[in-house]
């Protein structure tokens, strides 16, 4: 179970991060983090398809065809955890090392797309606090490593959830024979 769970985990997170240096380079460059936002969440979902192999394999290969929903939720959750961490470190060099200024360039295309909708003087206010604000925690290395977790983490666990009920099985698959 262990190389499995190590195995599938860092596929994923080999996958999630490379797509998350790319798009970091291509959307931040064009102040697309929209774009980005939805990139890097498609990303997350292709690489947590590690996470369905990883049980299936699992379950079909080293357990008899059977798995229960919580042993199946463990190791999804084992892989999901792994990837994530690796997402994170490879957050923490692509932002520390490559794009120290991200939290600027974020803020300033959230102001300006705040002053354009027409919001109110008092509501951009707010917003343009709100940015400072999160630019100030941003300085701080674990509000960044927790932050990226917050990212990243949900998403493998609701990966996760549907794999643990897709794929749990009590009874092994009976083989028909011509």
């Amino acid at each position: 179970m262990k190389k499995v769970i190590l195995v599938y985990g860092i596929i994923a997170g080999v996958i999630v991060t490379a797509m998350m240096a790319f798009s970091t380079g291509y959307f931040c460059a064009k102040g697309d983090f929209e774009g980005g936002m939805i990139y890097g969440y498609s990303a997350m979902i292709i690489a947590f398809a590690m996470i369905f192999v990883g049980v299936k394999s699992f379950r079909d290969k080293h357990n008899g065809g059977v798995i229960n929903f919580g042993k199946a939720f463990k190791i999804g959750l084992f892989i999901s955890l792994i990837a994530s961490t690796i997402y994170v470190i490879g957050w923490l060099i692509n932002y520390y090392c490559f794009i120290p200024d991200f939290m600027d360039k974020y803020a300033a295309v959230m102001i300006a797309k705040a002053k354009s909708s027409g919001i109110s003087a008092a509501e951009l206010a707010r917003k343009t606090a709100d940015m400072a604000q999160m630019r100030e925690w941003y300085k701080n290395p674990l509000f960044v490593i927790l932050m990226t977790y917050i990212e990243i983490l949900p998403v493998g666990v609701i990966v996760t959830l549907i794999t643990a009920l897709v794929l749990k099985r009590t009874t092994p698959k009976q083989i028909q024979t011509a």
